[in-house]
């Protein structure tokens, strides 16, 4: 393939990259035989590549002046957000449900489902999402934000595991009150800030079963759905609870609800723990937890980092606020990230002491 040797401002949309265009990373910044997008023109700006091989014609004027715009930093200084305010609404509306279930109330389907729908469907339009949801979370109030939580984890990696709308919802909702079970357990040792009795473990590892028997007549529930709620923390390798049943005993949509319950506990502050990055929990359930969950999920979670596409504000752990210009499909958590205001880029998968902390995600 042959092409011209062209400035990067004058680069037309659509064209093709004639030859692979190394950076300071260990493979191609751009392949050759690439379709020049916008994405493509932020790598181009974001490694300071002045020139390149392409074919097709120069861009007109106009053209150029639209696209320098498109590597503009985000302001993110803003007050509490739309989506924030709703999903706290929801927070406080599941609060007073969970409360009623400790005073021996039966689950409200309707009432769950009016509660997380509209923010599921909102967190399916932008997926991003489900990578800042710890930041709204506190110990307090940790296992009422957990449910909210996690439903929203668990219908964006059904989403991704190609479920129908039907389906995500449905397992949204049995996310959403896999833990019921935790409300006939003493609030004083749910809610204790030191380690657990041997006896009070073990309290702990039977709300599944009081989770199942609070949803097992209820005819909006699907028996599969229920069968999830019950095995949510069983784990491949017969590690889980509360039968320490092993392999393919335990259902695939047992796992998308214990992938999303794993995903947004280690990211959570809690009582006894303090967050962790996002992007760090997903490292750690694909080495340390791997073996114990179905892979699918596993990695629809993963390509749930594919959703943090170039251009994408970040903070990195030494604080520095910059923008993904370069991701390895091979190590999606570990970006090329462009400092904000400085030439600085740092290829994450070579600064292993470095890490994105948080996605600045706009309403």
């Amino acid at each position: 393939m042959e092409g011209v040797l062209t400035k990067i401002p004058e680069v037309r949309l659509g064209s093709i990259v004639c030859e692979d265009i190394m950076g300071s990373t260990q493979s191609p910044i751009i392949k050759k035989g690439t379709k020049v997008t916008r994405e493509v023109i932020q790598v181009f700006n974001a490694f300071q590549v002045k020139t390149a091989y392409v074919t097709g014609p120069v861009m007109s004027t106009d053209v150029i002046e639209q696209q320098t715009m498109i590597t503009t930093p985000l302001n993110f200084d803003e007050p509490l957000t739309p989506f924030k305010k709703r999903y706290r609404n929801a927070v406080e509306k599941f609060k007073n449900e969970f409360l009623s279930w400790e005073s021996g109330a039966k689950i409200s389907i309707p009432n769950v489902r009016e509660i997380i729908l509209p923010l599921i469907n909102d967190t399916l339009r932008y997926r991003l999402r489900i990578f800042t949801l710890n930041e709204y979370s506190n110990p307090r109030d940790y296992i009422y934000n957990h449910a909210i939580s996690t439903a929203l984890i668990t219908a964006v990696i059904a989403q991704k595991m190609n479920y129908t709308k039907g389906e995500v919802i449905q397992l949204a909702l049995a996310s959403m009150i896999a833990d019921s079970g935790m409300a006939k357990i003493p609030k004083k040792i749910r809610e204790k800030a030191g380690p657990l009795s041997q006896y009070e473990f073990q309290m702990i590892k039977e709300h599944p079963r009081d989770s199942l028997l609070m949803v097992k007549e209820l005819p909006l529930v699907k028996t599969e759905m229920k069968i999830a709620i019950f095995q949510h923390h069983e784990r491949l390798d017969g590690s889980g609870y509360p039968c320490n049943s092993v392999g393919n005993t335990i259902t695939v949509c047992a796992h998308i609800l214990a992938v999303a319950d794993v995903f947004h506990a280690m990211t959570c502050e809690r009582i006894y723990k303090k967050a962790t990055s996002s992007f760090n929990v997903i490292e750690m359930i694909q080495k340390e937890e791997f073996g114990k969950f179905h892979i699918e999920p596993v990695q629809a979670l993963l390509d749930c980092v594919t959703d943090v596409g170039l251009g994408t504000s970040v903070m990195l752990s030494n604080h520095s606020i910059g923008q993904i210009v370069f991701t390895n499909k091979n190590n999606p958590t570990r970006p090329v990230v462009k400092i904000v205001g400085s030439d600085e880029t740092i290829d994450l998968s070579k600064s292993k002491d470095l890490y994105i902390e948080k996605v600045l995600v706009k309403d």
